[in-house]
């Protein structure tokens, strides 16, 4: 199988399994550690265009877990965390990857945080080693095995 079809296929489970545990998903732990995964995701390279920040956002807004939360609330949250991330990133990446870590004392809102991560890095059908890096430190950051995740 082709990396390419992996990575697609790999986003489309992480997407049923959290489409499985939405109801479990409506902490406000879990909302800020998500918007801080799509941040760090989105900012992975070091830098953000308009067209990355709109593509995410949209995601996003199209996530059916996230529909937990109002649409302008996880836009305004995700936006914050950009901006850390875009004015400073190493200064920024300490401070989204605390709110990364809000969702560690439970660990199905944990996983939930990467697989959203994975899937908003896989959307593009590239999930490129910038974007694996910080879902892997996300990983060390909740207290989960980055490997659980193929990472």
């Amino acid at each position: 199988m082709a990396l390419w079809d992996r990575i697609k296929e790999s986003a489309s489970t992480m997407q049923t399994q959290l489409v499985a545990k939405k109801n479990d998903l409506k902490s406000g732990a879990f909302r800020d550690a998500s918007m801080a995964m799509c941040a760090l995701v989105a900012a992975a390279d070091g830098t953000v265009d308009p067209s990355e920040r709109q593509r995410v956002a949209q995601l996003i807004a199209g996530n059916e877990v996230l529909q937990n939360f109002p649409a302008d609330d996880l836009r305004r949250r995700f936006e914050e965390n950009l901006n850390r991330l875009t004015t400073d990133f190493d200064f920024g990446k300490v401070s989204v990857m605390q709110e990364v870590a809000k969702a560690k004392k439970k660990p199905a809102e944990a996983r939930a945080v990467i697989q959203i991560g994975i899937v908003i890095g896989g959307a593009d059908g590239d999930f490129d080693k910038d974007e694996q890096a910080v879902v892997r430190e996300a990983c060390y950051a909740l207290g989960l095995p980055p490997h659980e995740f193929d990472l």
